[in-house]
């Protein structure tokens, strides 16, 4: 299976460690999430935040790469912004957390620019 795949899966799963994150505390009430999200603050308000922005990149990124394999680009390039895409997300996990909020538009923007990339390769 292409590195891009694996990729796919990775980014899939991206928004689930931001969760993990939103909901790692004593108190957090599984029976009601959402209501227990939307009165956080902090880290874990910016942590929900993220998860639902991976949420919303995933698709367009999972159309992407299997737009680029359907064009036949060459797998290395697919590969490359694959991962370039997937660090960019996971950098804008860790700059969303620390609170970096130029920052982190810089490597959301670096994550879209792989996307169309990906879409425009070959």
């Amino acid at each position: 299976m292409p590195l891009s795949f694996w990729c796919i899966l990775a980014a899939g799963l991206l928004p689930y460690a931001a969760t993990l994150i939103a909901k790692s505390r004593k108190g957090f009430d599984n029976s009601d999430p959402r209501a227990w999200l939307a009165h956080q603050e902090g880290f874990r308000a910016r942590a929900n935040a993220a998860q639902l922005n991976s949420f919303e990149a995933f698709p367009f990124f999972a159309a992407a790469v299997l737009v680029a394999h359907a064009r036949a680009v060459p797998q290395h390039t697919i590969d490359l912004l694959a991962i370039a895409f997937v660090a960019a997300r996971i950098l804008y996990l860790a700059v969303y957390l620390a609170n970096l909020a130029a920052l982190r538009s810089l490597v959301w923007f670096a994550g879209l620019f792989c996307v169309v990339l990906l879409f425009f390769a070959g």
